[in-house]
Parts: C-alpha cells; sequence; structure tokens
C-alpha cells in the first residue's frame, strides 16, 4: 500500500513522472542500440566469416557469398516482416510518424522485435541499408509501448515517443544533442512541443548506456578538420548545390525501385526481398564497399584514402545498392547511406577542388565530412539535426560555417526539386497529409457556425465614394461586404483598398460609388464549413474577414467570421484537447468510478452509445452542438483486452463494442443515455 501511495504521489506530479519514463525510455533504448550492433555483427561474423573488418571479410570471401548472402537473408527476413509486422519493412522513420500523424503515437509493441531482428538479418547479410533507422523505430516503439502501458494521453505519448526516437539516434552515434533536435524537428515536427526536457533526459541517458558498455567510442574514425582559406566558402556553396541534386537523385531512385518492386513483380510479397538481395549480390561482385552499413567506405574517404574517381562511381552504385535493398523489402535505414553518398560526393568534389587550388584548400577529406551532412540535409530536409550531427562527431568549431552553408544549401535545392522529404514522401504516397492529426488541424473540427459573428457592416453597391470613406473610418472591421438591391453579396472593400483613392476624395466623390472599387474576387463559407476551410480562403484572398452565407453558393450574406475569431478559437480547442485528454487518462485508470464529478452541476461518464448513435460518426452525429457534451475517448471491447481511442477525431465512427467517456452537465449526458 505505502509502495501504491508513493507511485501516485509520482504520478501526480506530471513533469517528474514524466522524466522517470524518459530515464526508463533512454536505458531500453540504450540497451536496444547495444544489442542490434551486436546481432549485425555475429549474423555478419557468422555469413562473412574471417579476422578483418566487415568489408575485408565480405571480399575476402568466395565471390559467391557476395550472391548467395543478401539471397538468404532476403528468404529469412521477407515472411518475417509480411507475416508478423509489416510496419518494420523499409526505413522505418515514416512508419514512426505516420503512428504520430494518425495513431497518437501508439505503436504495436512487437514491432520493435521484429524490426531488430530483420534489420540485423538484412544489414549482416550483406544489405546495403544503415543500422539508424532500425534504432530510431526500435527506440520509439518502447517509448510507445512505456506509454500504453501507463494509458497516458496522446499527447504525452507522443513526447515518449519522441523520447524513444532521441535514445536512437543518441546511442547510434553517441551525439545527444542530435538526438533530441532529430526527435523534434522530424519525428514530432514541432519545435515547439510542450514537453522537451524528457526528450533531453532520454537523449543523454541513452548515451550514457553506449558510452558505460562500449566506451566512448565514434561512430567514424574523424580526422582534424581544417579550413585554410575564406575562399574555401565559395567552394562549400557548390558542394551544398552538388549535395542538393544527390539527395534529389536518390529520393526518386528510392520510390522508383519501390513502385518496381510493388507494381512490377508479380510474385509474393515476402519473396521480394530475396530478389532484391540477388539484385544488390550482382552489384557487389564488382563493388563489394556498398554492402552493409559503409562505414568502412566513409572511413577511408575521411582519411583521403582512396581513388577520386572511384569515389563519383560509388555515389551512383550506393543509391542504386540502396534502393534495391528497401524498395524489394528489406529492413534499415537511410542515413548511413546518406553519410556514404555524402562522403563519397565530398571526397571526389574536395579531389577536384584540391588538385585545381592546392593553396586554398584543404584535403579531399575535409570536404567529405562536410558533405555527409549536405546529403543528410537534402534527403531528410533536417538541416539543424544533420549540422549538429556532425558537429558532434569532430568537436571542432571550424566546421560550423562550412558545415551550415552546404546543408542550409543542399535542403534549399533538394526542396526546389521536391516538396517532400525522404521520410515525408512515403507518408504522402499513402495519401496521409503532413499536417493530418497535427495541432494545427485541430481547426478541422471547429465549425464555422461556432466562430463567426452575426453582426457585420455591409456597404450598398451604389453607395456614393465620399460615403464609402466615411463608412470604412467610422467601421470596425478592415474589410466590408459590398450587397446589391437584393442583399446579395457581390465584393469586398477593404481598408487597404480604398488608401490610394483618399487623397483625390473631393475629385472623386461625384464620379464613383462602392461597386467601382469593390474586389470581386473573394470567397464565402457557409455554417457547416470548418475553420480550416475559413482560413485556406482567407489565405487566399488576403483578407482579415470572410464573409458567411446562408447556404453554398446563395451569397445571401449573414454575418462575417474574422481571422483573429479563427486564431483565438484554435487556441480555445487546443487547450480544450489538452485538458479533455488528461481528464480521460485518469478516469480510464479508474474502472471502479465510471463518473467523476468535477465541478458542481459537471461530470465525466462512461456512456453505452444509443442505437442511433451505432454507426455514424462523431461529425455526423454533431453531439458538442446537439448535447452540449464533449467525447473525450472511447473504450472499445476487442478480442484479449480493451483499445482505449484518447480525444477520437470527427470522422471516428460509433460501433457496438465502444463505450465513449463523455464530459458535460449532468443534465446533458443524462438526456444522451435515454436516447433512443
Amino acid at each position: 500500500m505505502r509502495t501504491k501511495n508513493l507511485f501516485e504521489r509520482i504520478a501526480s506530479t506530471e513533469h517528474t513522472f514524466m522524466i522517470l519514463l524518459a530515464i526508463i525510455i533512454g536505458l531500453l533504448a540504450g540497451f536496444g542500440a547495444i544489442g542490434i550492433r551486436a546481432l549485425i555483427k555475429e549474423i555478419s561474423a557468422l555469413l562473412f566469416p574471417g579476422n578483418g573488418s566487415v568489408l575485408e571479410n565480405i571480399v575476402a570471401n568466395p565471390w559467391y557469398y557476395r550472391i548467395i548472402m543478401p539471397a538468404l537473408g532476403g528468404i529469412v527476413v521477407g515472411p518475417l516482416i509480411y507475416f508478423l509486422a509489416p510496419e518494420a519493412k523499409g526505413h522505418g522513420v515514416p512508419e514512426v510518424m505516420q503512428a504520430i500523424l494518425l495513431k497518437g503515437g501508439s505503436i504495436r509493441a512487437r514491432v520493435a522485435l521484429v524490426k531488430t531482428v530483420a534489420s540485423a538479418i538484412t544489414i549482416g547479410s550483406g544489405g546495403s541499408v544503415g543500422r539508424e533507422g532500425p534504432i530510431v523505430q526500435i527506440g520509439s516503439s518502447v517509448g510507445s509501448a512505456v506509454g500504453q502501458f501507463f494509458r497516458l494521453p496522446s499527447a504525452r505519448l507522443k513526447t515518449l515517443v519522441g523520447c524513444g526516437a532521441a535514445a536512437g539516434i543518441a546511442a547510434a552515434f553517441n551525439a545527444p544533442i542530435a538526438g533530441a533536435l532529430f526527435a523534434v524537428e522530424i519525428i514530432l515536427m514541432d519545435f515547439a512541443v510542450a514537453q522537451f526536457s524528457p526528450i533531453v533526459i532520454a537523449s543523454v541517458i541513452a548515451t550514457v548506456v553506449s558510452h558505460t558498455f562500449e566506451g566512448n567510442f565514434a561512430a567514424f574514425s574523424v580526422p582534424k578538420y581544417q579550413l585554410l582559406s575564406s575562399y574555401e566558402i565559395i567552394f562549400y556553396f557548390v558542394l551544398g548545390a552538388l549535395s542538393g541534386v544527390v539527395s534529389y537523385a536518390f529520393i526518386k531512385v528510392l520510390y522508383w525501385s519501390e513502385d518496381l518492386f510493388d507494381h512490377r513483380f508479380p510474385i509474393p510479397g515476402y519473396l521480394k526481398p530475396m530478389v532484391g538481395g540477388l539484385g544488390l549480390g550482382l552489384i557487389a561482385l564488382l563493388f563489394p564497399g556498398v554492402m552493409g552499413v559503409g562505414y568502412d567506405g566513409i572511413n577511408a574517404a575521411l582519411h583521403s584514402n582512396m581513388l577520386w574517381y572511384m569515389a563519383l562511381i560509388l555515389v551512383v552504385i550506393k543509391i542504386l545498392a540502396t534502393s534495391i535493398t528497401l524498395g524489394s523489402g528489406g529492413s534499415g535505414g537511410i542515413f548511413a547511406p546518406s553519410l556514404f553518398m555524402g562522403a563519397m560526393l565530398g571526397y571526389f568534389f574536395g579531389a577536384a577542388v584540391h588538385q585545381a587550388f592546392p593553396t586554398i584548400t584543404a584535403t579531399p577529406g575535409a570536404y567529405a565530412l562536410v558533405a555527409m551532412g549536405g546529403l543528410v540535409a537534402g534527403t531528410t530536409r533536417a538541416p539543424i539535426t544533420a549540422i549538429i550531427i556532425v558537429f558532434e562527431l569532430t568537436n571542432d568549431y571550424n566546421i560550423i560555417l562550412p558545415l551550415m552553408v552546404t546543408c542550409i544549401i543542399s535542403t534549399i535545392l533538394s526542396s526546389k526539386f521536391s516538396r517532400e522529404s525522404i521520410y515525408t514522401l512515403k507518408l504522402v504516397r499513402r495519401n496521409i497529409g503532413i499536417k493530418e492529426g497535427m495541432d494545427t488541424n485541430l481547426m478541422e473540427s471547429v465549425l464555422v457556425k461556432e466562430v463567426y459573428k452575426r453582426e457585420f457592416d455591409p456597404i450598398a453597391a451604389t453607395t456614393p465614394f465620399n460615403e464609402v470613406v466615411q463608412h470604412v473610418i467610422r467601421g470596425k472591421g478592415p474589410d466590408f461586404p459590398v450587397v446589391n438591391a437584393n442583399g446579395k453579396i457581390m465584393g469586398m472593400i477593404s481598408l487597404h483598398g480604398i488608401k490610394d483613392h483618399l487623397f483625390e476624395q473631393e475629385h472623386l466623390k461625384h464620379l464613383l460609388i462602392a461597386s467601382d472599387i469593390t474586389t470581386t474576387r473573394f470567397e464565402c463559407v457557409s455554417l457547416e464549413d470548418n475553420c480550416d476551410t475559413a482560413l485556406e480562403k482567407l489565405r487566399s484572398t488576403g483578407f482579415e474577414g470572410i464573409p458567411v452565407e446562408r447556404e453554398p453558393g446563395s451569397f445571401s450574406i449573414i454575418g462575417m467570421i474574422w481571422r483573429k475569431d479563427i486564431q483565438d478559437a484554435y487556441q480555445n480547442e487546443l487547450e480544450r484537447r489538452e485538458i479533455a485528454s488528461t481528464l480521460a487518462s485518469r478516469i480510464t485508470m479508474k474502472d471502479d468510478e465510471p463518473n467523476i464529478h468535477f465541478m458542481e452541476g459537471y461530470s465525466i461518464s462512461e456512456i453505452n452509445p444509443p442505437p442511433s448513435f451505432v454507426g455514424k460518426s462523431i461529425k455526423d452525429l454533431d453531439i458538442r452542438a446537439a448535447y452540449g457534451i464533449d467525447v473525450l475517448s472511447v473504450k472499445t471491447r476487442e478480442k484479449g483486452g480493451e483499445k482505449l481511442t484518447v480525444v477520437p477525431g470527427s470522422d471516428y465512427v460509433i460501433g457496438e463494442n465502444d463505450t465513449p467517456v463523455v464530459a458535460g452537465e449532468i443534465r446533458s449526458i443524462n438526456i444522451v443515455k435515454n436516447t433512443g
């Protein structure tokens, strides 16, 4: 009993509780990173025996090993992913982002185990992928599992998923700052995340675990960076542009490969990784350096220990090899391949400029190091994370300026070619809008009729110009609807639109009327439109307000909705969701209390859905407007347990096995309970 009371006291201090969970996640993710690295090493040693490095062992073994082993790995990985956890296919990070966007951070617990085994086999058998993506997905799965165990609301669950992702990157590179930034810049896509401290703590703890059990190792053997002349910055601008082009090429070829294997190979999905393994093996007969994570090749480029033309060839071959491995259904990340391509591109470019300008340029290895960040920035569209990762690898402030130039130019140019990153493009191809599930999309659940103002200040189309000026000056808003004799809106006049005519008011007062200076490019919304639609129309027209019509297409204006009112509604909805999410998580942890009275006359209650509710969405039922109550969460009875949906979206369809948790006036809740 005393232990239980202690736990409840800790849990009641929310921030402290989140920090404790972050420590747990950091520990688990750190050990997960150690485990997958050890497993990859054992599988690689088993399939490519020898006493040298991974690449040396691959080259030392008979040539046919390079064909057989990747195909053998594909034979095992294909069924493992296909039948147990399809989310483990590919590079993993988009699946984590999808869980954040659409599932409130909920990830199946089995994903961590399947991803560990599948990625270890893919990489250990020679697959041309990285281990960082799998480590991120494993850490995120751990964070989600911890949050689901404690039945945390979605906002907190997303934070814990971010903790796991941060811990994964930190443990992979021994880069705790980069890990935290990766989580907020890529996974959560929100630098304004409410609780950043747990993410930082998880990242630090995972790094400590790696230091403790594997030593203060560096992911690469990084030489000291040199910037010999300020003139070199010019070359780094060019290197940034080249990095952007190669980044775009990698994204295009990767998804071309996915389409090829998904739609052009009429064989079962669980056999496609084997085909990809055979294709990789054929490439590796001539270019064995593209197999595995490629760290040996990166180290060779950093220390200027390779042929310049071979570096250029390996950029192209690595793109093809990685695309085949992932496109066919293998499991692994794109982080290490991006670093490999960057190192090769930078080495080639550095060798060229050093040959042409030997007195003002550093060795090719310096350019290889900077271009590693450039390729990561161009593919992921996360320049801050890319800059910090390379900076933490070098611990040398001299690299910051060229690194910033290269990463930013690469990001800008790659974005010009393709709006989506290598991660978000996968989501878009699944018809998942990137802003879906994000706070900015809360406005889809708020209708115009809940926000608009019935009072408005119209101007008759025949009003003389001088009266229009006086009307606008006396008016309260910056925009005014212009109506014809039938009361139909025919355009808008804005304060900014008439200011150019004010100096000629005396000359124009008898020449112009309101319709002459009316802007006919305008949009209307109806009562049933949502505020997100209203905002989009405001952006397209440039006005601060938009007319509300009685029926779509009727042009019978009944009010105005203003940008400021939408912004206020957004803040209110954001706060309401946060409070509702917290209350929902508390009531669902207390099954013996189906009703909680949180203020006089108000209650949070579990209800059995009336028959008229079943099969209809929350939006169709219009529960808030019709009954004055909010749906905080929905419990769904399933085989083997109970599923909890915290703060369901407006499209959620209520089923027979659902038990909604609602909040509102007790009288209103009782009306719903007695509805037929």
